[in-house]
């Protein structure tokens, strides 16, 4: 059960592994792209590519999917991003039980957005964890953990596709445990549970009374979506990539302290931040100076 390409990652690994997989669940189609065409998700389209059963329920407490469900007479179930929680009815179907691939080191991040918001909040681990599932989400016994740097530059997109092959690797490793019956099962610390909800396009206005480092984590965390913005010269930009000048400034937070080759240096809490990558409204991404070449910047003289 799984749906984006983070999914379809530890699928391709159950097909190489050799396993039987006598049927994937994934969401509905859903219209993606310009277009606005419906189109197959990632682990559909890897599910029909090997003549797998397909199904897309809405309502996973139908009893005619739990019929389903007990029809395909399954061992276990493996669950990576699906987007929809099981209930009781079908936790309860496989002898081997319901099994989750999470991109965090639980406890910690439980929730649908674990990525981006260890990178947001300027984490430098994270991992992926396979637990067993329970009603509450994320909160279930733990497997078998794998974890990893966190790079400097990383951006959510970057680190989305690492854990996409850990979590693949730890899913390969977990099943082998299981099958070998030498699972030690590991009670969650629930104290010491943190919850990672959805982004928003709240989320994308840049805060320049934040300080530099708090900024630079934002933007990060925010690529590929919903992207971080700033607002210059009456447009709203899209920013991609900053960096941290190290560089002190008496200026207020927010203004602009010099633009050209290396980009836009902004004024925030404890410094500066030179704004690398940028996007204008119905643009293309570029570089901050590339931007700047065709719409000068003014610089404030005075705080």
């Amino acid at each position: 059960m799984g749906t984006p390409e983070f999914a379809a990652k530890s699928l391709g690994r159950l097909y190489s592994d050799g396993h039987d997989i006598v049927g994937v669940f994934t969401q509905v189609d859903k219209p993606r792209n310009r277009g606005m065409k419906k189109s197959f998700s990632p682990v559909k389209e890897l599910a029909i590519s090997f003549d797998t059963p397909v199904y897309q329920p809405t309502n996973l407490r139908d009893d005619r999917i739990v019929n389903t469900i007990k029809e395909l007479q399954c061992d276990l179930i493996t669950v990576v991003a699906y987007g929809k929680m099981l209930p009781k009815e079908i936790l309860d179907i496989p002898p081997l039980g319901c099994i989750n691939i999470h991109g965090s080191i639980l406890p910690k991040y439980r929730g649908p957005s674990p990525i981006q918001h260890a990178l947001i909040n300027g984490e430098k681990e994270t991992g992926v964890t396979s637990m067993y599932i329970s009603e509450e989400m994320d909160a279930g016994d733990i497997i078998l953990v794998k974890r990893t740097t966190i790079g400097e530059e990383e951006t959510s997109l970057d680190l989305f596709e690492r854990l996409s092959i850990l979590g693949a690797e730890l899913l390969s490793e977990t099943i082998i445990t299981i099958s070998g019956n030498s699972v030690k099962r590991i009670t969650q610390n629930h104290c010491e549970a943190t919850y990672a909800p959805l982004l928003s396009k709240e989320m994308s206005p840049i805060d320049w009374n934040e300080n530099a480092k708090t900024i630079k984590n934002l933007v990060r965390g925010l690529v590929p979506w919903p992207i971080a913005t700033m607002e210059l010269e009456g447009k709203v930009l899209k920013v991609f990539k900053v960096e941290v000048t190290g560089i002190s400034s008496e200026k207020k937070p927010g203004s602009i302290i010099s633009s050209g080759k290396s980009g836009l240096e902004v004024a925030c809490a404890d410094g500066s931040v030179n704004v690398k990558e940028v996007q204008a409204p119905g643009g293309k991404r570029m570089h901050a100076a590339e931007y700047i070449r065709g719409n000068p910047v003014r610089i404030e003289s005075k705080d």
